[in-house]
């Protein structure tokens, strides 16, 4: 995002709308004209100030984001649809439609880790921490997913190597993993995260069994992780296209 100072009236009415507390009022050289100044590294690109509409003199213009900075929008704005998913801003539709997919199969646990938040957002450093944590035990990352896409190697974890220095307000990381090896995933995660400059939520998954238990959830309570009463849940209304053993067809 980009101010014209010749437009700006350094009225500060924009400042609250900014998410990541990137704005602050300034003094042009030479003439001291008080001014808006956006600090470009902690900008995430995420359009809520021009959305706003907010501005008396619109002052405020989106400029044309190339790669690598254009990842800071796609990760951002949620009204910007990212082209190699489909899906627009962060969102990712690989585990959530688990029903329709199969991505998530009985024995396996899907894992989502969203790092960041409005007010903290996310560097993308700190998101390369945790998938190369993660990388080490095998994991299986989600195909459409961004932050999967920006993978430099899915092995190692390591994201492509002009990503790794932007930010975002925040990134969800997901991937599925054997459930004899959740609570190693668990493990590690709660290692790493006071290496982190974030925040980030833990979200696991898996399939409901015929006998409606869910087993991820005492491994998840064993890691010492507190499980909250919000939840996703698919209640399987459209028609899946795969069937496991002992899955019956639905009407």
């Amino acid at each position: 995002m980009q101010v014209d100072a010749e437009k700006c009236v350094g009225c500060g009415r924009c400042i609250p709308f900014c998410p990541v507390d990137a704005r602050s009022l300034g003094r042009l050289p030479g003439n001291g004209r008080v001014t808006l100044i956006i600090d470009s590294d902690r900008c995430v690109e995420c359009g809520v100030c021009l959305r706003s509409g907010i501005c008396p003199t619109d002052a405020m213009f989106q400029e044309t984001l190339e790669m690598p900075r254009l990842i800071r929008a796609i990760l951002s704005d949620p009204l910007i649809e990212f082209k190699a998913t489909g899906v627009p801003g962060r969102g990712t539709e690989e585990i959530k439609t688990n029903e329709i997919t199969g991505r998530i199969r009985f024995g396996y646990a899907g894992v989502g880790i969203e790092m960041g938040r409005p007010g903290v957002s996310t560097s993308w450093e700190d998101v390369q921490k945790v998938t190369r944590a993660v990388a080490k035990l095998g994991v299986g990352f989600c195909e459409g997913n961004p932050v999967t896409h920006f993978m430099a190697d899915r092995t190692t974890g390591d994201l492509m190597p002009d990503v790794v220095k932007e930010k975002s307000l925040s990134a969800i990381i997901e991937f599925d993993v054997p459930l004899e090896k959740l609570a190693e995933v668990l493990r590690v995660l709660r290692e790493i995260a006071p290496q982190l400059d974030t925040v980030y939520t833990l979200e696991v998954s898996c399939k409901v069994h015929p006998d409606g238990s869910l087993p991820v959830l005492p491994i998840i309570e064993q890691a010492g992780y507190t499980v909250l009463p919000n939840s996703k849940n698919n209640l399987g209304m459209g028609r899946p296209r795969f069937r496991e053993p002992g899955e019956e067809d639905v009407a």
